[in-house]
């Protein structure tokens, strides 16, 4: 089978679209290697260089031009005498020639129709055409969580039947062990308290940092917070100033430091309002870490049933189950080893072959 991707978010996004495509085709290349993977895209970067010098994976240059992505992408893959052409963000291309080419599309989230404050009303309407769009125009859909599909059901109007579940892997670094020596560069490099509880997450509204650092007031307690800075952070900023609280703001940290982090945190917070899937929670799980996450959305389908739930919107009940954990070190061990067992739901293998069998199905 020989199947095209749009590898825009594979070449120039850091996390989120670009991690989980650069984890489907390297997964996908190394377990079913009799494949061939083709990645469409105008350019190429150094991210996934070490996935493009795996023999049964290419890059095909597509045509330029404005739109070419939405007019000729589709079109170069049919050239390239593609199979299937995967769409890994929610979109397809609108133009193709007659050779038959079966078409799948992954979608993420529909949160800018949950929690439209959070985007403007060009961003809510281009979204939801071009999710629309895609979901008609292939073959079969790819949800990541059982909260997705239902999203995609209800509000872009899908027939259930065509809406698969497949959920998502982490990268590597985070099932792996680092060296004593790493560990311990890493520790100095940032300056890390000996105990402390972690967060991971671009630090915006949705993801609720806020209602953490409230939560802390007066606790003692470190919080290490690694992710993108938005206008937002200007928020948090302020409260943990006004109250003294320890916060440790980083940026500019590399996979493997980041396992190191997940690791050493006695706890992992992740109180986000909504998510598609939420692969910090899946992180946090495969480096052996308690975690405390929203009851909400499709949290519980990451963190399984011995992570520990708050409301999200409630800083008391945060402040109380990070107390609960904070103060039993065989509670945390106890539920970070059922974690552990857990999630290995989401290694790679099986979800390589999950993936396969989608395309299998469509290729029928």
């Amino acid at each position: 089978m020989k199947i095209a991707y749009d590898a825009k978010r594979f070449f120039h996004n850091t996390s989120g679209l670009g991690n989980y495509s650069r984890d489907l085709v390297r997964i996908l290349s190394h377990h079913f290697p009799e494949n061939e993977y083709l990645l469409l895209n105008k350019n190429k970067s150094e991210r996934g260089a070490d996935i493009l010098q795996r023999p049964n994976v290419r890059f095909v240059e597509t045509s330029k031009g404005q739109m070419s992505r939405q007019f000729k992408m589709g079109k170069d893959a049919q050239k390239e005498g593609a199979d299937i052409f995967h769409g890994l963000s929610g979109e397809l291309p609108l133009r193709w020639d007659q050779k038959p080419i079966r078409k799948a599309v992954t979608i993420h989230d529909l949160i800018f129709v949950r929690y439209p404050q959070y985007y403007s009303f060009f961003d809510r309407k281009i979204h939801f055409w071009k999710f629309r769009k895609a979901t008609q125009s292939a073959d079969r859909i790819i949800a990541i969580s059982e909260q997705t599909k239902r999203d995609i059901v209800q509000f872009l109007r899908v027939p259930e039947s065509k809406v698969e579940v497949i959920y998502q892997g982490c990268h590597q670094a985070f099932k792996e062990r680092q060296s004593d020596e790493f560990i311990a560069k890493t520790k100095e490099k940032f300056g890390l308290p000996e105990k402390f509880i972690l967060n991971v997450g671009t630090i915006e509204e949705r993801k609720n940092l806020l209602n953490v650092v409230k939560a802390l007031k007066d606790m003692g307690i470190p919080l290490v917070v690694v992710g993108k800075k938005t206008k937002y952070f200007k928020r948090v900023e302020r409260f943990v100033q006004e109250n003294k609280i320890g916060v440790q703001f980083l940026e500019g940290v590399s996979m493997d430091e980041l396992a190191v982090l997940y690791k050493l945190a006695e706890i992992f917070i992740y109180p986000s309002l909504f998510e598609g899937f939420g692969i910090p929670v899946i992180e946090a799980l495969f480096s052996g870490t308690v975690v405390i996450t929203s009851n909400t959305s499709c949290l519980p389908e990451a963190g399984g049933p011995d992570s520990v739930y708050v409301d999200p919107n409630n800083p008391l009940d945060i402040a109380a189950k990070i107390k609960f954990l904070w103060s039993n070190e065989a509670e945390r061990k106890r539920r970070a080893d059922k974690g552990f067992s857990f999630v290995q739901k989401f290694k790679d293998e099986p979800i390589a072959r999950q993936l396969m069998n989608f395309y299998e199905k469509i290729n029928s």
